[in-house]
């Protein structure tokens, strides 16, 4: 028998993760119906092949007629009409945890927070499978936590945004994670506070044997982690507390044993403190220093998070397009000196002013999208500002100011949809342009 025999549910979304949980509820007995607000949904075809039904074109109150229950994806905001029809109908409105969260049968670890997300998700499961678990990295990470969860795994690191946390009511980690706090998404919640309380339902069901930990550094989501009802441990940049990491004279450091976890190979100081991050929440799963260590020492980040993609005439170029907030872009500028920031794009409701913290840091600023306005205004009459309508326009003209020791950094401080697909896309198209400027005589 299916655990969701008899059910049928309506799965609001088509996207990656709504295809995989229509198909998850459908192996596991429901009757399912896709609901989309696009046209031609990739995809459909096969959903239908496969036995789902598929409604394209437009949410309608219909597409809940029959309905027992409903399933969000992760992007579909609350406060959508489908949402709230399925609500005047009293339907239980599940999301992506809830759903990973009903069918997991082994323990999971979550990690959440504005930035380093994905790297410390990462490094986590690196440390587990280190000390020999087969763990695996789910949730917004790429693979969902629902298609995790049915797989035979030792244990899952689940990586969980303010989306999928605002809808779960059965989400219990072992280890929960808060990294850090600033503005993000209040488009989709409405608030800063609104967004902050989702944040911390990553840690609402956990109790005496669980433990959180937290960002001893960070005073926005520190205070909120101090609420959690558990043990709270803390990771930092500084000297480790006694049940945390931290760093020492540029090495990771357990505090908990006073062991060297070892020289840390990043750079700038969000990815030090994700090491710390992942390192005291692998030790709060009861993984040792000797794994914890070999995993951090051999991990490498993904792409699109400040790596080098070319160096032009002394330039480098530096692909941030994972800095989609001002508390990333800022933290990608950090203490460099000469930088040319390429920013903009969609704000998702978020204030850019404080992007004018680094304004004395910066040799210009090329804005880019949606919001080159706004980010013009930030730096207007403090560094030389461009306005460029395309990536390709954007790296030439930010080449143009930079000096011949200087950097060019993509850290828009914005999500990418309204001029790509992705951040992966902008990033790849950046790194693209950057390349050929090698090739050509670019100051001409």
């Amino acid at each position: 028998m299916g655990a969701f025999d008899g059910e049928h549910v309506v799965v609001v979304g088509a996207g990656v993760a709504g295809s995989a949980a229509a198909r998850i509820l459908f192996a596991e007995g429901a009757t399912v119906r896709v609901s989309d607000s696009g046209r031609a949904t990739p995809g459909a075809s096969d959903l239908r092949a496969e036995g789902i039904e598929v409604l394209e074109g437009g949410h309608a109150p219909d597409h809940l007629d029959g309905a027992t229950m409903v399933m969000t994806s992760p992007g579909v905001p609350p406060h959508a009409d489908i949402l709230r029809w399925a609500n005047d109908r009293m339907l239980p409105v599940w999301g992506e945890l809830e759903l990973g969260a009903r069918l997991a049968r082994v323990p999971y670890l979550a990690v959440t927070g504005t930035n380093g997300k994905t790297t410390t998700t990462g490094m986590l499961a690196a440390c587990l499978r280190s000390a020999g678990l087969d763990a695996v990295g789910c949730g917004n990470i790429g693979r969902p936590f629902p298609s995790a969860a049915r797989e035979p795994h030792d244990a899952l690191v689940v990586e969980v945004s303010s989306f999928q946390l605002a809808t779960q009511t059965s989400f219990h980690p072992r280890v929960s994670v808060l990294l850090n706090l600033a503005p993000d998404h209040l488009d989709w919640h409405g608030s800063f506070d609104a967004y902050a309380a989702a944040k911390a339902r990553v840690f609402a069901l956990q109790g005496a044997a669980d433990v959180h930990v937290g960002n001893l550094d960070d005073e926005g989501s520190a205070a909120i982690s101090r609420t959690a009802p558990c043990e709270v441990r803390w990771f930092t940049l500084g000297d480790p507390s006694e049940g945390g990491a931290g760093i020492r004279d540029g090495r990771l450091t357990a505090g908990w044993s006073g062991a060297d976890l070892g020289a840390l190979s990043f750079d700038s100081p969000p990815m030090r403190a994700d090491a710390a991050a992942a390192a005291t929440a692998a030790h709060a799963f009861a993984i040792g220093d000797q794994a914890i260590a070999e995993a951090i020492a051999t991990f490498a980040p993904g792409p699109h998070r400040g790596e080098p993609v070319a160096t032009v005439e002394g330039v480098r170029f530096l692909d941030n397009s994972k800095a989609t907030n001002p508390h990333a872009a800022i933290a990608a500028v950090g203490d460099a000196e000469g930088v040319v920031l390429i920013a903009g794009g969609d704000a998702k409701g978020v204030d850019l002013t404080p992007l004018g913290s680094v304004a004395a840091r910066l040799a210009g600023v090329v804005a880019i999208g949606a919001s080159a306005g706004d980010v013009r205004a930030v730096f207007e009459g403090r560094v030389p500002v461009r306005e460029a309508g395309s990536i390709e326009e954007a790296a030439r003209l930010a080449f143009r100011m930079a000096s011949g020791t200087g950097t060019v950094l993509l850290a828009p401080a914005c999500a990418s949809w309204d001029m790509f697909r992705d951040y992966a896309e902008r990033g790849d198209r950046f790194a693209a342009a950057a390349r050929a400027l090698e090739k050509e005589d670019a100051r001409t």
